[in-house]
């Protein structure tokens, strides 16, 4: 794997995995609000959120589903990596100050199309908040030079 690459197609096996870590703040969610326009009060107003089962702001769900990107765009499988497809499904809310563990791990390689599937995830506190499956496309080794 190189920083400014990532991994090839070749470097690829079922297994590998890479994972990112973030606690979600205040300014990442007024600044995803911002930049989608999503201003759902669930996310941006505490007197409605805190009347709500969640009983309190939340993150939106997007917001966490993007540090699936940042893994799969810059560590693994890395940079030069095409994203194709992301099944999401949501499983809790997270809360603005909780700590983000988004990992991904490649289950399938089809090296005729170059096309590499990964099981995706995140976690807070050890438990499940968003499971899905990425299907992306990686270079190979001599197609770059």
């Amino acid at each position: 794997m190189d920083s400014t690459q990532g991994c090839f197609l070749e470097d690829l096996s079922e297994g590998m995995e890479a994972t990112f870590t973030k606690t979600v703040t205040e300014t990442d969610v007024t600044l995803f609000a911002g930049i989608t326009g999503d201003l759902n009060p669930m996310h941006v107003n505490e007197e409605y959120a805190a009347a709500t089962p969640f009983k309190g702001r939340i993150a939106h769900g997007m917001l966490t589903a993007s540090l699936i990107s940042n893994l799969l765009g810059t560590k693994l499988p890395g940079p030069g990596t095409i994203y194709m497809s992301q099944q999401v499904r949501f499983k809790a809310p997270v809360r603005i100050n909780d700590t983000v563990t988004a990992r991904v791990r490649v289950t399938n390689i089809r090296e005729d199309k170059a096309i590499v599937t990964l099981a995706t995830d995140c976690l807070v506190g050890g438990k499940a908040v968003l499971t899905g499956e990425a299907v992306v496309m990686v270079p190979r080794r001599e197609a770059v030079s």
